[in-house]
């Protein structure tokens, strides 16, 4: 395995990782019913300060970005006390930690906030919400201007919230099929005015949120994550390339604290993108590119050796060893990771 693994890398003149495995982020559900963060979620962070980064499970902008239970928010007072816990516990570790900033759009349901769902354009998710199999998605609304121009204010809050909660810095949930995932793929992008239509249009939203936030907290503490392949929720469009193409040629030229793809499994290869999603970012995006899908920390150093990116973020092992990081450097088996670990924070 490549030793540089465990070197410290430099996002920045801000920031300095402890070594190149970052945890990803990982939903957990376990906030209470106000969505404040608990003293088993910093005890859990805590045990995985070893990581270089921590990136924070999902958390909620605003009450209508809500689409699971217990998934913890970053706008009220409690909600960011909370936190402080979270990230102090982490800091006493030597760790440091990220707050993935998450709005989910058309995959929130009104059961949680008892208002309208929002989206890109009022197209529908067909089926029922995870942990909650009684409830069926809603038709969401599409957005207007003005409550684009407002969901900026709020995603720019969140992340001077998260500063404020004692945060190193935060990572823009992009991806995976939520809120702005759905601007960026022309199935959940039918509008035709000024953030639909073409790939400007269409990266309107993700680059003024980039933008608002950078402009907040610094664009050495804002990163993001995004999706080129249409995969969760969201049918493929050999026309999302554009799109792609030119939202990663606007982040190129933003020097943000990283970039982070979202897949769950990066061998999976796709003809519009000319094989692998990390494949096809690395060649449009020249700064520090954080990989993720199925790689284990040997697979994930050779990717790096090959500098297909630079930095290695590891999922489920992290729940299943919280010690992962320990184990890989010396060389100890690492548990696999099942499904009934999700029952229990260890």
């Amino acid at each position: 395995m490549n030793a540089s693994l465990f070197s410290p890398y430099k996002l920045n003149d801000t920031l300095t990782l402890n070594n190149k495995i970052l945890m990803a982020p990982l939903t957990r559900c376990m906030a209470d019913d106000d969505l404040v963060p608990t003293q088993t979620m910093a005890d859990y962070y805590a045990r995985r300060a070893d990581a270089g980064l921590i990136i924070s499970e999902a958390v909620i902008i605003r009450p209508d970005g809500q689409g699971y239970p217990n998934t913890p928010g970053l706008f009220t007072p409690a909600q960011i006390t909370g936190w402080q816990n979270v990230t102090r516990a982490v800091h006493d570790q030597g760790g440091k930690i990220f707050a993935q900033l998450w709005h989910t759009g058309r995959v929130a349901h009104s059961h949680f906030f008892g208002g309208q769902v929002l989206s890109a354009s009022n197209v529908a998710i067909e089926g029922t919400l995870p942990r909650m199999r009684e409830l069926s998605y809603e038709t969401p609304k599409a957005v207007s201007i003005a409550e684009i121009e407002q969901l900026v204010k709020d995603y720019a809050q969140a992340a001077a919230n998260a500063i404020q909660a004692g945060f190193d810095g935060v990572e823009i949930h992009g991806a995976n099929g939520y809120l702005i995932d759905q601007f960026l793929h022309f199935d959940t992008n039918r509008r035709d005015d000024d953030y639909g239509q073409h790939p400007e249009n269409m990266s309107r939203f993700a680059l003024e949120v980039v933008d608002a936030i950078s402009q907040r907290i610094g664009a050495d503490r804002t990163a993001l994550r995004i999706s080129p392949a249409a995969y969760v929720n969201i049918q493929a469009d050999k026309r999302d390339k554009d799109v792609f193409d030119y939202l990663l040629d606007q982040l190129a030229m933003r020097r943000l604290a990283y970039l982070h793809i979202g897949i769950f499994d990066d061998n999976l290869e796709f003809d519009y993108l000319g094989g692998k999603v990390s494949d096809y970012v690395r060649g449009q995006y020249p700064h520090t590119l954080v990989g993720v899908g199925g790689f284990s920390a040997e697979t994930g150093s050779q990717a790096i050796e090959d500098k297909r990116f630079d930095l290695l973020a590891i999922g489920r092992p992290f729940i299943a060893n919280p010690d992962y990081v320990a184990k890989v450097r010396e060389n100890q088996t690492v548990t696999p990771y099942d499904e009934s670990m999700l029952a229990a924070l260890v």
